[in-house]
């Protein structure tokens, strides 16, 4: 019996589900790229089932992790895998799995890493009548972990609703002041008039 269970989506990357078993993936499965696959067992080694690894393909691991994990993983991704900062922080709505989906898209200025990205995910729960900063859709801050999320986190903020606990300045960064609709990037922002 094998160690991962592997399930193919439509753009051909391979999606890798650990058995409880094991604390590694096996590079020869699906020819997966040797340094990726070396940058997930790091990952599956140091925190065993604190994580899921989504995919991997050549330049690009996606890690999901519970939001009680992702500071303690966050802060070992920067210092000992030299992931130095985030390039992008993306947020995906599911109304019907009643959650939001935070993407921290993670590089590096390391000569060996420069081409890597690392998609750290985690989810908050998603309210249906959104009150940003009152309601339960929460997550740790990476911000003393990245600094370059500082704007990112505030984006996700106001567009999605996911306030972001223990950021310096949880203001909005691009909608006026006195915006009183839900978050324009909800699956059920309506734009009024059409």
């Amino acid at each position: 019996m094998s160690n991962t269970q592997n399930k193919s989506n439509l753009n051909g990357d391979v999606h890798i589900h650990k058995n409880t078993d094991s604390n590694s993936i096996d590079k020869k499965e699906d020819d997966r790229p040797e340094f990726e696959t070396n940058l997930a067992n790091t990952l599956l080694h140091n925190f065993g089932e604190k994580i899921k690894i989504d995919f991997i393909k050549k330049n690009r691991i996606k890690v999901n992790v519970q939001k009680e994990n992702i500071v303690e993983i966050a802060k070992f991704i920067s210092l000992n895998m030299k992931f130095d900062h985030a390039e992008a922080v993306t947020g995906i709505d599911y109304p019907e799995q009643n959650e939001i989906e935070v993407v921290y898209h993670l590089g590096s200025y390391e000569d060996n890493l420069s081409n890597q990205i690392l998609a750290l995910s985690t989810s908050a729960i998603r309210e249906d009548d959104p009150t940003p900063g009152s309601d339960r859709t929460k997550l740790p801050s990476l911000r003393n972990v990245f600094y370059s999320v500082e704007f990112h986190e505030r984006e996700c903020f106001e567009m999605l609703g996911v306030y972001f606990e223990n950021h310096p300045d949880n203001r909005r960064l691009l909608l006026p002041e006195d915006w009183a609709d839900i978050p324009p990037l909800r699956k059920d922002f309506k734009i009024k008039g059409r």
